[in-house]
């Protein structure tokens, strides 16, 4: 299937189902969703179709019927395959384990679910996104500026990127960013309630630069609240489902937000400058973010006025050394300027990069530790 121009189209969902009110439900819940769908009535009347469209719809939809004759066709485990029905009849549930569906949507109740998993199929990723959550390991370590530099290091190499602000009290992340003058929602303008949403709905809504992938900022403002938990975790997902990399701006205060964040990431770095003080304040935060279970790299931000290196840092800290950092001549002028961190070349982007190197490959370990063939 190609697109217009000669591009391969994108996948479609897939609904199986026969034609009936339940089928017409479906289709008005996927142009709800802004999705396009294509349609099988009869699942034995074109096999070789089906097998086609099993192995690369991102989303299946079946029926009772369907899912039956799927089941007794052999077809391959995989994600993605809901049986969508109009009452919980025990037949379904048998026949779900029988298909391998991943969930059951019984509808009405299903409908906002369901409307969100078609969203969400519609902008499917070729790739799985990625959560970073970048924390101080004392004040003005440079976190912020470092997760700055993250996210415009992830936008420039062709990735979206999103950089979420978690710390209410930081003064506004879009202002490292260089977005304070751009028209886009900040948290107090979100309402997000719980369930899903779609990243194309946060980017249509958030101020956007379009450096390579693009980068959308989500920042809090100076005189409002900030974010609570549950909307943390639905943008860190929504931007994990489309394929982004989020990056995380987290405060060093044990908050809810902060919490959300660490809880959700894929890796956090901890920004250290090369000082003792530094090193008996990054300890305590060390050990709180451990306490979520996500694994924790040091970033070491030079200078080191009393020789410190990085290694010492690692020893005091028992924690491994992601990248070392060399100071950055003219970096806190540039800033005031108004320069984004990261875009300009020296040892903030080259240490951007290299923790996108060690993201990819947390990201890549915790897949393999997933699949059916890894081991317990």
């Amino acid at each position: 299937m190609r697109a217009h121009g000669g591009r391969p189209a994108a996948p479609r969902p897939v609904m199986m189902m026969a034609p009936g009110e339940l089928a017409e439900e479906v289709s008005r819940l996927a142009a709800a969703a802004g999705c396009e769908v294509h349609r099988f009535s009869d699942v034995r009347s074109d096999p070789g179709s089906v097998r086609e469209q099993w192995s690369c719809a991102p989303l299946l939809l079946l029926d009772l019927a369907a899912a039956r004759d799927c089941a007794s066709t052999g077809l391959p485990r995989r994600d993605g395959v809901v049986i969508v029905c109009s009452d919980a009849d025990p037949q379904v549930w048998r026949c779900a384990v029988a298909v391998g569906a991943q969930r059951v949507a019984v509808l009405p109740d299903a409908e906002a679910w369901l409307v969100g998993a078609l969203a969400d199929a519609v902008e499917a990723p070729a790739e799985v996104g990625r959560v970073l959550a970048v924390i101080g390991g004392r004040g003005g370590a440079g976190a912020s500026v470092f997760a700055t530099a993250v996210a415009v290091a992830a936008a420039e190499s062709g990735h979206q990127a999103m950089l979420v602000d978690c710390d209410a009290l930081g003064g506004g992340l879009d202002l490292v960013a260089g977005v304070e003058k751009i028209e886009g929602q900040r948290w107090s303008g979100l309402t997000l309630r719980g369930g899903r949403v779609p990243a194309s709905v946060l980017r249509a809504a958030l101020p956007m630069v379009r450096w390579g992938g693009g980068l959308t900022v989500l920042s809090c403002e100076r005189d409002a609240p900030g974010p609570d938990a549950v909307a943390v975790r639905m943008v860190c997902d929504a931007g994990r489902r489309a394929g982004e990399t989020v990056v995380c701006d987290v405060p060093r205060y044990p908050c809810e937000p902060g919490t959300a964040a660490l809880e959700t990431a894929d890796l956090a770095v901890l920004v250290v400058p090369a000082e003792v003080r530094a090193c008996a304040a990054a300890a305590a935060v060390a050990a709180r973010v451990a306490r979520y279970g996500t694994a924790v790299h040091l970033v070491v931000r030079g200078p080191a006025p009393g020789g410190i290196t990085p290694r010492d840092v690692s020893r005091a800290l028992n924690l491994p050394v992601l990248a070392a950092m060399r100071p950055q001549l003219g970096l806190a002028g540039a800033l005031d300027r108004g320069a984004v961190p990261g875009r300009a070349r020296g040892p903030l982007a080259t240490a951007a990069r290299q923790v996108l190197v060690a993201l990819d490959s947390a990201v890549r370990a915790q897949g393999a530790s997933r699949s059916p063939g890894s081991a317990a």
